[in-house]
């Protein structure tokens, strides 16, 4: 029995896990066959999937830094997935060496990958939970041994969102969050959607994953922002939100909304 209380005999790696197809179709190693076939299947039917999962990624880095460049100095990082360099502390002390990163993955294997890779950080924490229990996060010792809640949080959910259900709850998922969060916090989010193609196939690869695919409209992802302020430019495609450089080419078929926002009160 593990510290965080699972067996190794309890990780099952012949069904895909979203953080392993996620971390496959990033060009990673970390993966097994189930997640192999399974991204496979999935770019059949979304062949923009490929760079989409670049270009969130790209709008996870971006968005670090301007979090921090905005003088936030903790992140809590829900739904991580596989370390995949450049990871969020690194991106975040590039810009300050202050910044304390937790770390959140439901995943025994991101877990265990991640606690070899940051063994070294003493501001990082890794911690085996799940975002459908966010107060368990939010009481969580390693996490509250990293992040201070009298002072603004960064709170991410860069990908992750879409694997939960409508009857699981959504919005009080982010309410339990929000509220754990002083004035001035931000939440850094993004979403799988349906608005530019019909993803039906693409959602029906996850039938036999870990978790579901559950795409939303932008009206529905912009509702997960309820309580804080969007900064400018609001909910975008995940591309041209504050780029950096020039947008990779059909950068109009990602189908991944993202968006920054402040908690002002």
């Amino acid at each position: 029995m593990g510290k965080d209380g699972f067996r190794a005999e309890e990780i099952d790696t012949s069904r895909p896990h979203p953080a392993r197809i996620y971390d496959y179709l990033l060009g990673g190693k970390d993966n097994y066959e189930a997640d192999q076939q399974a991204a496979d299947k999935l770019a059949a039917v979304a062949p923009e999937v490929w760079i989409g999962v670049r270009a969130n990624r790209a709008f996870l880095r971006r968005a670090v830094r301007y979090i921090v460049g905005s003088g936030v100095r903790q992140i809590l990082d829900i739904g991580t997935g596989l370390p995949t360099s450049p990871n969020v502390h690194e991106i975040a002390q590039e810009v300050a060496q202050d910044v304390r990163v937790a770390y959140v993955d439901n995943d025994p294997i991101v877990k265990a990958h991640a606690d070899a890779l940051l063994s070294q950080f003493g501001a990082t924490s890794i911690v085996l939970a799940d975002l459908r229990d966010p107060q368990a996060i939010v009481d969580h010792p390693d996490v509250r041994r990293v992040i201070d809640f009298d002072e603004p949080v960064a709170v991410l959910l860069v990908a992750i969102f879409h694997f939960i259900t409508e009857a699981e709850n959504p919005g009080q998922i982010i309410s339990t969050l929000r509220d754990a969060l002083p004035k001035g916090s931000y939440l850094v989010l993004s979403h799988a959607t349906g608005d530019f193609a019909d993803r039906s196939d693409a959602q029906a690869v996850y039938n036999n994953a870990t978790a579901t695919m559950n795409l939303r409209s932008r009206a529905e992802v912009e509702r997960l922002f309820d309580g804080f302020e969007l900064i400018e430019p609001g909910l975008t495609q995940v591309p041209f939100w504050r780029p950096d450089a020039p947008p990779p080419d059909r950068s109009g078929e990602i189908g991944f909304y993202g968006g920054v926002a402040r908690k002002t009160d």
